[in-house]
């Protein structure tokens, strides 16, 4: 039997997340039905209405998001990482150490213990850092909290930076996500097929994100090659970015921030100190590439794969920089988080 109590705090979940992602997209907002969600959801989960989105349902968002950004990839992209091949990886190299330092200074200041910190301070892949962490010593509850506050705190500073550096004076109004990748049933059919049979390659060659990972990488090579034309219709997509919204929001719990109320002022500043960091190395790229400060910021941002990819595709941004910096840094911090974290808490202070 259902419970009419669960249902009307979906139904509530589902209005307010409406109002606002409709008030974001008359605000010209990039990405407006992923934050409208996430913001409701935040609130709702502080709030304890105790609902939550299956794993099942975030994965199949992350496989639409990946067949999304796999119709943008073209030989573009190809050629993006061949030609800037050394850049793009000392761009994923300074993100990570980044992450790495602010774990550094967190363990050394007693705020958090050592593998924590690191964990919590990876810049990407956040659902891969909560479970990988546990098996390394960390608290996962610490690493889920600092994960998704630097994310949300990624996206809503992403997504005010898209606003504020994207020309909306020309006529009608900018788009709140990426348009559609309308097309004939057959390619509808065709792109959730891929979908399907991308994320089970992924997961049985256990890729990091498989869900996101395998239909991107199997999408982007059969739709650059010709051999697979691709459809979404808007109502997936808009599915896909509001359960990605309510995935991350719903996560967070009154009890992680009373657990969490004494670490908070560390981990906001390290949050902020990330983002600040990578703007920062983001602004210096624009020297070094012929690029625009927006496409080096989307690059650079400490934040989930998926969330960044939809911001990106709905800004005037250089697309296939963006993903293939994010892309190669999340397999990166996936490589490369054990043996940081080992280091970082090697050189945590003794005692208490």
């Amino acid at each position: 039997m259902l419970d009419l109590r669960f249902l009307g705090r979906w139904a509530a979940l589902l209005a307010a997340s409406g109002l606002l992602a409709y008030g974001l997209h008359r605000g010209h907002f990039p990405a407006a039905l992923l934050l409208g969600p996430m913001v409701a959801a935040i609130a709702f989960g502080v709030g304890g209405a105790n609902l939550s989105v299956p794993k099942l349902g975030f994965q199949a968002a992350q496989a639409m998001i990946g067949c999304l950004v796999a119709h943008t990839v073209t030989g573009e992209i190809v050629a993006t990482v061949v030609d800037d091949g050394v850049l793009i990886l000392a761009v994923v190299l300074v993100t990570v150490m980044v992450g790495g330092a602010v774990g550094w200074i967190l363990t050394r200041l007693r705020i958090l213990p050592g593998t924590t910190a690191a964990w919590g301070s990876s810049p990407g892949g956040a659902a891969a850092m909560v479970a990988m962490s546990e098996e390394y010593g960390a608290d996962p509850r610490l690493v889920a909290f600092m994960q998704y506050v630097r994310v949300v705190a990624v996206v809503l500073s992403a997504s005010v930076m898209a606003r504020l550096l994207t020309d909306v004076s020309g006529p009608g109004p900018a788009p709140s996500a990426p348009t559609a990748v309308t097309g004939a049933p057959l390619a509808v059919l065709a792109t959730l097929a891929v979908a399907a049979s991308g994320a089970s390659l992924a997961k049985l060659l256990r890729l990091p994100a498989f869900a996101l990972t395998g239909p991107m990488l199997l999408g982007a090579a059969l739709h650059a090659s010709g051999l697979v034309s691709m459809a979404l219709p808007m109502p997936i997509l808009d599915l896909a970015y509001a359960t990605i919204g309510w995935y991350v929001g719903l996560r967070f719990r009154r009890e992680t921030l009373r657990e969490t109320f004494s670490a908070l002022p560390g981990i906001l500043v390290a949050t902020l100190g990330v983002i600040a960091l990578c703007g920062g190395w983001a602004y210096g790229l624009t020297f070094l590439l012929p690029i625009d400060f927006l496409t080096a910021y989307l690059a650079t941002s400490p934040g989930g794969l998926d969330s960044v990819a939809i911001i990106a595709v709905g800004s005037k941004v250089d697309v296939s920089f963006v993903l293939a910096v994010q892309t190669l840094r999340l397999f990166v911090v996936l490589v490369t988080g054990p043996v940081l974290a080992k280091w970082i808490a090697r050189g945590a202070p003794a005692g208490p």
